[in-house]
């Protein structure tokens, strides 16, 4: 599969953050809450996307446990970022944080899902090739 699909189908859950604006807005939806959803997804992206970059650099140094490192980090700090949001904005409006939660938990499915497919997809050598 192209490079072009696959960086698509990684960033499925960006388009989904724009498409859910409409839905929002149609629905009456609280749009403080898809305020905060969209920057706090945005937020933890760049972080994603700074990790992913760091480590492709420290694999290229030859330090795989310092690649590994950041990626293990920022995936484990980006959810609790969310959450730690989400709890913050439930405390000063309900609704609001309630609405961000919910946008937030299709994004992250959304996300990792895309992410799978995308890794799935994206692999060109096989398995015996790979063990060598």
């Amino acid at each position: 599969m192209g490079n072009r699909s696959l960086s698509a189908i990684t960033n499925l859950d960006l388009l989904i953050l724009v498409l859910a604006l409409p839905v929002f807005v149609i629905a009456g939806f609280d749009l403080v809450g898809y305020a905060i959803a969209a920057v706090v997804w945005i937020a933890q992206r760049l972080v994603q996307v700074w990790a992913e970059r760091e480590a492709k650099n420290k694999l290229a140094a030859g330090e795989r446990t310092r690649a590994m490192g950041a990626v293990a980090a920022t995936s484990l700090a980006r959810p609790w970022l969310m959450a730690a949001v989400v709890l913050v904005a439930c405390i000063i409006d309900r609704e609001a944080g309630l609405y961000a939660a919910a946008l937030l938990v299709i994004l992250f499915t959304v996300n990792l899902a895309a992410r799978g497919l995308a890794f799935l997809l994206g692999k060109t050598d096989k398995p015996e090739e790979v063990a060598r």
